[in-house]
């Protein structure tokens, strides 16, 4: 009896969300955030289906980008995922590729369920029963996407057109639509037979090779080549950056689904959300009598229908209406709900002016922990760090600047030139620069320790690695 093809899902977690800026940025996007509940988006996205649910699956590929590396293998961690590989992409080349490579890496038999990372499903039982219902049209060799039953004439979503009825829930697709004016909207609305295409896939991984091959047939090559060129990293795979670079850049609608012949569409209601804006975030939070979602130290007076999300100092909001007010240590974005959508081109103003702000957050993360800057000017800067359980930073030294160190919570070890020190609470070292180096918690409680750096140049790139458990070579 031959083997039944496993499921395995395929997670892309390449996106910035820049949208949800000043909340959600490049080095930490709204994937690896919990926006709505306990977990991150990713989170959610990978315990939605495990080897205890039905249909079961197998371990999940994940695609991401190297920043995002260390959290996204904390992350799936802290919640028991395992997966079969984390493939780092030097670069990104949409989503064609992504699956090509998630796609090689599988067995041609095996059925891949491609799912975006930064998606919000309110009612995964009803998810788990549409990919119950596509499963034998993958297995037969369709390429199903999952149609999201809409809930208003958005105008925000591509739509797909349900044609022939192919049994069991399952429609073939009679047309992809590019993301209509209002009226067009509301005529899908009214039609009935239109669902908004949200991005999540099913087919065999062979059949999805095959079917790219007649439609985008240097994209296959390229991405073999990255594999066979690309090396192991600790616990994950890096494609190879200059043979990935060459793949064209392309999206799997355009490049497949809208082309090939064997496309089918299962609609589903499911309580999705892309959570691409803050209204739509709003929409899917916890709102007050008044219509208002308030996160963090916020007051509201005489207001209605407003999202305020405060992530440190206290905030006020008097006599709005439909607005967003997001304020974060280190950035405000105050909007009309009608205009949220524009959050974007901020964000690439900011880009174009070299602003920091518009693709890092004030927290950075490290695959040993996190440094926060809460203060800088000539000559110095000041920073919060925090160092995991067992966690150490590299063995290093910097050309410029000397650091004082004092610890406010836990204990440390530090590596001073030739002495080794133990530090509790209250306790403090001075490291001259040019000095090697190293902290490390050997506690059971994260480290936190108060930073204080003085010198002419205080960059973070002014940093030499003499030693690291994690096999990084730059800052």
């Amino acid at each position: 009896m031959a083997k039944a093809p496993n499921i395995v899902p395929v997670i892309l977690s390449g996106g910035s969300g820049s949208r949800l800026w000043p909340l959600s940025r490049e080095q930490f996007p709204k994937q690896l955030q919990a926006l709505t509940g306990e977990h991150t988006l990713i989170q959610d996205t990978a315990m939605r289906l495990g080897p205890n649910t039905t249909p079961k699956v197998a371990q999940p590929i994940i695609v991401c980008n190297d920043a995002h590396r260390f959290i996204v293998a904390e992350q799936l961690r802290a919640v028991g995922v395992e997966p079969k590989a984390i493939i780092i992409e030097p670069e990104g080349r949409n989503t064609a590729p992504a699956v090509a490579v998630a796609a090689l890496v599988a067995e041609a038999n095996d059925i891949l369920l491609v799912m975006p990372s930064d998606h919000l499903i309110r009612r995964p039982e009803s998810f788990r029963v549409a990919v119950g219902s596509a499963l034998p049209l993958a297995k037969d060799g369709r390429l199903v996407t999952f149609g999201i039953t809409p809930s208003a004439p958005s105008t925000a979503y591509g739509y797909i057109k349900r044609g022939a009825d192919l049994k069991g829930g399952a429609y073939a697709v009679d047309a992809f639509v590019e993301k209509p004016d209002e009226k067009t909207a509301r005529s899908f609305l009214k039609d009935g037979s239109y669902s908004w295409n949200g991005g999540i896939f099913m087919f065999r991984a062979g059949v999805f090779l095959e079917e790219l091959a007649k439609f985008e047939p240097a994209i296959g090559p390229g991405c073999r080549s990255a594999l066979d060129d690309g090396s192991n990293d600790l616990f994950f795979f890096r494609l190879d950056p200059e043979a990935f670079a060459k793949v064209p850049s392309q999206s799997i609608d355009y490049g497949v689904m809208e082309r090939t012949d064997k496309a089918a569409v299962v609609p589903v209601d499911m309580g999705w959300s892309d959570v691409g804006s803050w209204s739509a975030l709003h929409t899917e939070s916890e709102q007050d009598a008044d219509g208002n979602t308030l996160v963090g130290d916020v007051l509201a007076l005489d207001t209605k229908n407003t999202y305020v999300r405060s992530e440190r100092q206290t905030t006020a909001v008097v006599g709005m209406d439909d607005a967003v007010v997001v304020v974060t240590d280190d950035a405000v974005l105050v909007t009309n709900r009608a205009h949220d959508q524009q959050v974007k081109d901020i964000v690439a103003q900011l880009k174009a002016d070299g602003r920091e702000v518009a693709v890092a957050h004030s927290r950075t993360y490290r695959p040993w922990g996190w440094f926060q800057t809460v203060d800088e000017g000539e000559r110095f800067k000041v920073k919060r760090i925090g160092v995991k359980p067992g966690a150490k930073l590299s063995l290093q030294k910097h050309w410029h600047r000397s650091e004082h160190w004092v610890v406010v919570k836990g204990a440390a070890v530090v590596t001073n030139g030739n002495q080794e020190t133990r530090l509790g609470e209250n306790e403090s070292t001075f490291i001259p620069a040019g000095t090697v180096h190293r902290l490390e918690n050997p506690g059971k409680v994260e480290l936190e320790m108060h930073e204080v750096q003085s010198s002419e140049y205080v960059g973070e790139d002014d940093i030499v690695r003499i030693e690291d458990d994690y096999g990084r070579n730059k800052p």
